[in-house]
Parts: structure tokens; C-alpha cells; sequence
């Protein structure tokens, strides 16, 4: 069992070292203004003049500036075997994160995070790319309420079973994998749409649907996933 870090009553966004616009964050920060860094991810914020309540990982992507600027809320993790991603989601005691500069350059980092959410799905996440917004279905059931054309995809990251209503093609109780059926671009055709899974699997919504997925996350997760 990991120590946590962070607690914080209200969803936290997280900020890494990949590619994101000022404007992601600033997002991020409307809806969860404790800011945390992993790792290099505070290289940026010294520049943007944004100051996190913790800094996370093993600190070998930290910048001399960060390292000065952040000095007191550094906290320096030794583990070999798991990302800065990990480090800081096993150690933020919030009903949500919101991650932003986890998506985009290096593909082997945008599958490890997807990996991670996959192994801890205690751990509702949202992460946030400059065009969509991706998270996992919490517990077994999401509902979510999306203008009627709003694009949806459903990508399994493991074995899953998925039913859903309120799409153009529905998924009816059948198994899902990511080596084999998926649905991408798929689209509302109702406002109410749930989909329910036995198993990780990723709904990915453009960006504008962050307000509704957030919403949709928290009231779902606070039924059976652990509270700060």
C-alpha cells in the first residue's frame, strides 16, 4: 500500500512532460485548480508561472529552474519498475484526476499511461489531448448526457464486455478486445447514452465534453472507489 502524497477533496490535475497547449491546462485548472507535476512535467509551469502543491517522481527530468523554483514540494520517489504517471496516481488521494502532457510525442508514453489506467482503475482519471479527452468506464457503468452527433469512440484495453445504448451502432453484449473488436467513431444518436463494461475500456469524447465527462466520472466512481 503506497503513502499518499496529495489529498485533496476536490479532483486534482496532474501535468506531465509531453505535448500540451497553455490552454489544456488552463482547462484542467477550471474544473481542478490543486495542481501536481510529475516529474519533468514542472519544467513548463516555471514559465507559465504556475506553481504545483506537489512535485512527483524520480525527479531525473527535472530542470535546474524546477528543482530551484519547486524546491519545498518536491517529493522524490525511488521506484524502478513504474512511470512518473504511476508514481503520482498511486499517490493522489482525490475523486479525480485530470491529466494534462500525457498524450501526443512519444507513442510508448501515451500506451504506458493507458497501461496504468488499465492496472488502476481504482484510480479515476481523465486525460485531456488538445483535441479529445479519454478515461475509463469507472466500476461497471457511465451514463452520460452529449448533444445528439457527438463522436464516440470505444477502445477495450483488455477483455471486456460491452453493452451500450443512445449510439449509432450499438455494442450489444458482446466481447471486446483491443486486438480484435473495437468501435471508433461511433456516434450519439440519443442525449442519454450508458454503455456498461466488464472489463477497462476507453471512452474517448472530443474535448469540448469535458465538463460532462467529469460530471459523469464523479457520479459514478463515488459509489464504490475509494475518497481522499
Amino acid at each position: 500500500m503506497k503513502s499518499s502524497i496529495v489529498h485533496n477533496p476536490d479532483p486534482v490535475t496532474l501535468v506531465g512532460g509531453g505535448v500540451y497547449r497553455p490552454d489544456d491546462l488552463r482547462l484542467a485548472l477550471d474544473h481542478a485548480p490543486c495542481l501536481v507535476a510529475a516529474d519533468g512535467g514542472a519544467n513548463e509551469l516555471v514559465s507559465l508561472g504556475c506553481t504545483p502543491n506537489a512535485v512527483i517522481g524520480d525527479l531525473d527530468s527535472l530542470s535546474v529552474n524546477a528543482k530551484v523554483a519547486f524546491s519545498k514540494v518536491l517529493h522524490h520517489v525511488r521506484e524502478q519498475d513504474t512511470t512518473d504517471f504511476e508514481k503520482c496516481l498511486t499517490r493522489i488521494a482525490a475523486p479525480l484526476v485530470l491529466a494534462v502532457g500525457f498524450t501526443g510525442g512519444r507513442l510508448d508514453h501515451t500506451l504506458s499511461i493507458l497501461n496504468a489506467m488499465a492496472r488502476h482503475r481504482d484510480r479515476p482519471v481523465i486525460v485531456i489531448g488538445p483535441d479529445d479527452i479519454g478515461f475509463l468506464v469507472p466500476l461497471s457503468k457511465i451514463e452520460l448526457s452529449l448533444p445528439v452527433g457527438t463522436r464516440l469512440s470505444l477502445m477495450p484495453l483488455a477483455d471486456a464486455r460491452v453493452d451500450t445504448a443512445g449510439l449509432r451502432w450499438e455494442v450489444k453484449d458482446a466481447a471486446m478486445h483491443p486486438a480484435r473488436a473495437v468501435s471508433i467513431s461511433n456516434e450519439t444518436v440519443a442525449p442519454e447514452v450508458t454503455i456498461h463494461a466488464m472489463g477497462p475500456l476507453l471512452i474517448i469524447l472530443p474535448q469540448a465534453a469535458l465538463a460532462v465527462a467529469i460530471t459523469a466520472v464523479r457520479a459514478q466512481s463515488h459509489k464504490g472507489l475509494p475518497q481522499p
